[in-house]
This record gives C-alpha cells, structure tokens and sequence, in this order.
C-alpha cells in the first residue's frame, strides 16, 4: 500500500465515521490505574524475596553475594555449570564489580573466555555459538516475572543472549523494579528526554521454554537451557 492508497484508505474509513481523519494520538485519561498499585510499596529486600520466589516457577537459581564476595560466587556458578567455555559481553562494569581478574584467571585454569569483539562480528558469533556459559548483565529486573532486561550496544551483542547453552545474568540490587509497569515508564522517559535507546531490548525470564499444540515441554529452543541470576546486593 503507497503513502497515496493508504491517504485514500483512511479517508474512506473516516467519511463513515463521520470525521475528519485523525493525525495525532491522544492518551486517554484512564479511571483505574492498578499496574501502578502491583508491589507499590514494597522494598528492595522485599523485591528480592518476590524475585527469588518467581525464579523458583521459571526454573531459575537465584544467588545472593555482594561485590566483594562476586568473584568467589561467579567461579562457582561457572564450576557448577561445567566451565569449558564462557563468553562475556565487554562491558567496563565487571571492572566496577571486581570480576575482570577472575576473566583473565578463566583461561589459565582451563576454562575458554571470550570477550565481545565489535571489529569482528563473525568470530563473536562463532564463539557465542560454541560457548558453555554467557554472562550479562540486567538494565532493569522484573521482580513479579523475574525478568532480566538486556540492552543491546555494539559491545553488547544480543547472540549472547541466545546462543550459549547456559546464561548467567549480574542483577545490581537497585535495578529491581515491581514489574513490566516500571520498566515500561523508565524507557519510556529515555525516549521522552532524548536519549538514544537501544536497537533490541530483550526481556528474558530464566532459559528459554517452549510447548507446542500437544503441551510438550522443550527446553532450550530459543535461549540458553539453564539460567542462574546473581543478585549484587550493593550494586
């Protein structure tokens, strides 16, 4: 449909209407507004026990630490997992929470690390094809659906999402948020004051689960099929 057909289409629609065609969107005033009452006064800590608790319904270890003990607490995740291979986004806050000595550790002990690569696109995703482990770190942390919200950046690709065949995802305390409501609105004001917000914003809960017509459970379809969460209680 041309710009011209489509003019002509809603111009059609609209003459039976009864009104001119409409070319700006009004927000409506809503009379309720319960999105905004879900876990409205509840704490960090309390969100954390909501978190914890959902992570149990979508298969999901969720982990406590803090950043002095993260490294100790990261090894062992990816001991758990089996090690082999770990990729990683390149991001300067594993720096800030003390984890960039244990990256380097990774390759002497015989565990394979990768880091993002932006000048070499092709090898990232061979690397995040093959890799046991990825790890990433959540924008935004949905405490009713124990959703992680990744942003993709050119340091950040989002095959890192997917492709590995385990996840674990870094969860700063303060990006704990009630739920999809909150993380909507933060976005949304990025837009609205100009800031320039990522090409794909991917919400993940846990590994990736899939059931067709007949309710067959397959796990690890689109995703990763382990995920752990580490919550960094002073990050």
């Amino acid at each position: 449909m041309t710009i011209q057909t489509r003019d002509q289409f809603l111009n059609t629609i609209a003459n039976s209407l009864g009104r001119p065609v409409r070319t700006k969107v009004e927000r409506p005033a809503w009379k309720y507004l319960p999105q905004h009452e879900v876990l409205k006064n509840a704490s960090q800590d309390e969100l954390i026990e909501v978190l914890k608790q959902q992570c149990k319904n979508i298969h999901t270890e969720c982990l406590q630490t803090t950043t002095a003990n993260l490294a100790n607490t990261l090894h062992q995740v990816v001991t758990d997992f089996g090690g082999k291979s770990v990729v990683a986004w390149k991001d300067e806050r594993f720096d800030k929470f003390g984890i960039s000595q244990l990256m380097e550790f990774w390759p002497e002990s015989g565990i394979e690390f990768y880091e993002w690569d932006t000048d070499n696109p092709e090898e990232n995703i061979r690397q995040a094809e093959k890799a046991n482990i990825g790890i990433t770190i959540s924008e935004i942390t949905l405490a009713e659906s124990a959703s992680a919200v990744l942003y993709s950046h050119p340091n950040r690709g989002r095959t890192m999402n997917f492709l590995p065949e385990k996840s674990i995802v870094l969860i700063p305390k303060s990006s704990i948020v009630p739920r999809m409501t909150q993380a909507a609105r933060q976005i949304h004001n990025q837009i609205k004051q100009g800031e320039q917000v990522p090409s794909c914003i991917l919400f993940m809960s846990g590994p990736s689960n899939s059931a067709d017509i007949e309710m067959v459970l397959i796990v690890g379809v689109h995703g990763p099929i382990k995920a752990t969460y580490i919550v960094i209680e002073d990050q």
